[in-house]
């Protein structure tokens, strides 16, 4: 009996009738091949598949009618888009229409007022021709009529008499009460000059004594006087600090190259006192735009300090009061719905300062924030020795940041294998929001950034010491560089600068060299 081939070995037999050699080499590696895979070669060698081999009732019975079952989904798909394409199409026509209608009724509007305007135009000369001739027409009458009036000799008479009587009254009546005010007048100044002579002659000691005790008197008076008006000067001070806030300008300091001397004594001047800052928490808006380049020659460690904290807090404080106003704008465009034109340009350029991508506001908002004033002057201390280190005085780079292709100052003792250079900023200040920017964005900072998100979702306040150890990656000793920061700002109590604000300027007094 022979057994029933399948399709498949039936193609194989095919293959050695034939002595196909592709065929025969997969079989003796003992590649399966497909049936498909067969035809093909099979079709390649220009061998022609019997009719019976291909006829399965398989395909019959299943494939066919499944090819058939597809197809018409296909089709009815296609149906159901073509009457989608149609429905918009449509609808596209429809709105045509409804703008070319809406449009053609807007132009017959507009030229309808356009003939109206013209005829109300065409009109105003007319007009004008009418009301001039009607008033002509009545002047020419009323003057006609007076030209032929007869007028009566004796009532024009009485009528000028009647007139010069009355400007003559009001002319001796207006005379005779200035003569009068004139006469009194002189007449008291006669009366007073009489007497002078002999009271001068008469007595003349009692006149000296009275004018002492006069001038003493006097100068009680002035005296209380001055001390009551120094008394309500202080008092409006006092109120116009506390009233008009906007009253201390702000001073720029541009590069004068200043000594240290010179710089104290301006903070003298200006009664600029660290004990001041700590218990009012007020800074005065004095912007160095370098430090003094003898800050080293002062003895007294102490001072140095004081100096360097007073040139940099104004400026840390400062761009952490621009970031504060920052942040309750971007809180108030968060809440609307919708934005101006220039609102979203606000938008874009921050989102660009601060490289947050993909347009994420609640990003935004986590790196735009604050950096406590103690952590900042603590850093500042550390990376520019008190405002002494060559970096500081050269290129103003107070907080050590590295770059590779910016302009910078190469380090002295830098490793040959590296390339690195102390980024250089043009004034101080530039030094300042740069380092707030590196810790506001970089990716080393993501762990600072969050724990201070962390206190401002608990409403609590942003402290130096609670976010210091999260600056490990700052410097390449890790936990000791935070161990020093931490020192420093214990060491200085520089904690007490954190909620200090600025003295609120109205305008920039710039100090000439």
């Amino acid at each position: 009996m022979k057994k029933k081939l399948s399709y498949r070995d039936k193609l194989l037999e095919l293959a050695y009738i034939y002595n196909v050699k592709e065929i025969q080499e997969y079989t003796k590696r003992r590649k399966n091949l497909t049936t498909g895979q067969i035809e093909l070669i099979l079709k390649k060698n220009k061998i022609v598949i019997p009719k019976d081999f291909k006829t399965s009732f398989f395909k019959e019975n299943f494939s066919k009618p499944i090819s058939k079952l597809k197809s018409n989904i296909v089709e009815y798909k296609e149906e159901k888009i073509k009457d989608k394409n149609r429905f918009f199409r449509r609808i596209e026509n429809y709105k045509h229409d409804t703008s070319r209608k809406v449009n053609h009724g807007l132009n017959n509007i507009w030229r309808g007022l356009g003939a109206a305007g013209l005829n109300f135009l065409n009109i105003i000369p007319k007009l004008g021709t009418t009301i001039a001739n009607f008033f002509g027409e009545l002047f020419t009458d009323i003057f006609n009529s007076i030209y032929n009036q007869q007028i009566d000799q004796k009532s024009a008479r009485n009528v000028i008499i009647g007139f010069f009587v009355i400007v003559g009254i009001t002319t001796a009546l207006v005379g005779g009460f200035n003569a009068y005010k004139n006469y009194d007048f002189s007449e008291k100044k006669i009366e007073t000059k009489k007497p002078e002579p002999k009271i001068k002659k008469d007595v003349k000691k009692p006149d000296i004594k009275l004018k002492k005790e006069q001038k003493k008197q006097d100068l009680k008076v002035e005296k209380k006087e001055t001390k009551k008006d120094l008394k309500a000067k202080k008092e409006e001070k006092k109120q116009d600090l506390k009233v008009k806030k906007n009253s201390v300008a702000e001073v720029i300091l541009p590069d004068l190259n200043l000594k240290t001397a010179t710089v104290i004594q301006l903070f003298k001047d200006v009664d600029y006192d660290l004990r001041k800052v700590r218990d009012e928490k007020l800074v005065k808006p004095i912007y160095f735009t370098q430090l003094p380049r003898d800050l080293d020659n002062l003895q007294s460690v102490q001072l140095k300090k004081e100096t360097f904290i007073k040139i940099v807090l104004p400026l840390i404080v400062a761009e952490n009061e621009k970031i504060l106003d920052d942040r309750e704008k971007l809180k108030v465009l968060k809440a609307k719905k919708f934005t101006t034109e220039l609102e979203k340009q606000w938008l874009r350029q921050k989102l660009l300062e601060y490289k947050v991508k993909k347009g994420d506001l609640d990003q935004l908002m986590v790196r735009m924030d604050i950096i406590p004033a103690s952590i900042a002057l603590a850093q500042a201390a550390k990376e520019s020795g008190w405002g002494t280190s060559r970096f500081a005085l050269e290129g103003n780079a107070i907080f050590g940041q590295w770059t590779w292709d910016g302009q910078g100052i190469a380090p002295l003792k830098r490793d040959g294998d590296k390339n690195h250079k102390i980024l250089k900023f043009p004034i101080l200040r530039a030094s300042v929001k740069a380092y707030k920017n590196n810790l506001n964005t970089h990716k080393s900072y993501f762990k600072f950034r969050e724990k201070r998100k962390k206190f401002r979702d608990k409403k609590t306040t942003i402290t130096g010491l609670a976010l210091s150890d999260t600056l490990k990656n700052y410097a390449q000793t890790g936990s000791e560089y935070t161990k020093t920061l931490n020192q420093i700002i214990t060491q200085n109590s520089l904690t007490d600068f954190e909620p200090v604000r600025l003295v609120n300027s109205v305008k920039q007094v710039e100090l000439n060299s």
